[in-house]
């Protein structure tokens, strides 16, 4: 009888213990006394942080694109893309040469030329 009583206490205290663990942090106050307070979770929205990065790193790719084939190659490719199928068409879409993606590629020009340079000389 009395090991019932102990069994059920152990399971009721372990069962507490992952209650708390599972959605409270313990706190010390400044007498030394631990708290259990709950979490409080995050409300979770639509990611426009990673949205905006994908498109940030998007554009920096059509940007270095340009700027390594230079502006009649990429033309050229981007003629070929539109002339082909659906999913080809919508690449040309996506890729077609922006104000900004010239403006960024004018200003990758430069390292994109460096680092063709140095490859030309280690290889």
């Amino acid at each position: 009888m009395q090991q019932k009583h102990f069994s059920d206490r152990v399971q009721r205290i372990e069962k507490g213990h992952r209650n708390l663990n599972s959605g409270y942090v313990t706190l010390v106050e400044r007498n030394g006394v631990l708290v259990p307070v709950k979490k409080v979770r995050a409300r979770r929205g639509f990611p426009w942080r990673g949205l905006f990065l994908v498109l940030i790193v998007f554009l920096l790719f059509k940007a270095f694109l340009l700027a390594y084939l230079g502006p009649v190659t990429y033309i050229d490719q981007h003629a070929k893309l539109e002339a082909g199928g659906l999913v080809e068409q919508a690449g040309a879409w996506l890729l077609r040469p922006d104000a900004a993606t010239v403006y960024l590629s004018g200003v990758l020009a430069p390292f994109v030329e460096m680092a063709q340079g140095f490859l030309a000389l280690t290889f």
